[in-house]
């Protein structure tokens, strides 16, 4: 079996986007193109860039719910780029993303313990 398009790759890690988009915006207002090369640096893109349109599909409906408001903003050279910027309600979010993060790890350090009694008593 070719695992590298498994789950178990750890390549689904779709639901990360949400707060990785977040805690960009926390840093100030960016255009979609550079929160998609900040978010090309986090580890769990695996050296491989976002897609561009899951991430701007995001950013609509993370609009829609208000976590982020958007404005076009003319540049002197080039075409107009909308800006993001994080609201009130998106800093709450992301605040609520970091508690549930926290107990995800947490979650996480059990598995891995439960999974590593697993494999020794597998291997006797």
């Amino acid at each position: 079996m070719d695992f590298k398009e498994c789950p178990c790759s750890g390549k689904s890690l779709i639901r990360l986007v949400r707060p990785a988009i977040l805690g960009v915006l926390a840093q100030g207002p960016l255009h979609g193109y550079l929160i998609i090369q900040q978010l090309e640096k986090l580890s769990f893109f695996q050296n491989q860039s976002p897609d561009p349109t899951g991430i701007y599909r995001s950013l609509k409906s993370m609009e829609e719910e208000g976590l982020l408001v958007s404005k076009w903003d003319a540049v002197q050279s080039g075409p107009a780029r909308r800006l993001f910027t994080l609201t009130e309600d998106g800093r709450d979010c992301l605040n609520r993303w970091f508690k549930t993060l926290g107990v995800y790890r947490k979650d996480i350090d059990n598995m891995i313990a439960f999974l590593t009694k697993t494999q020794r008593k597998g291997r006797r």
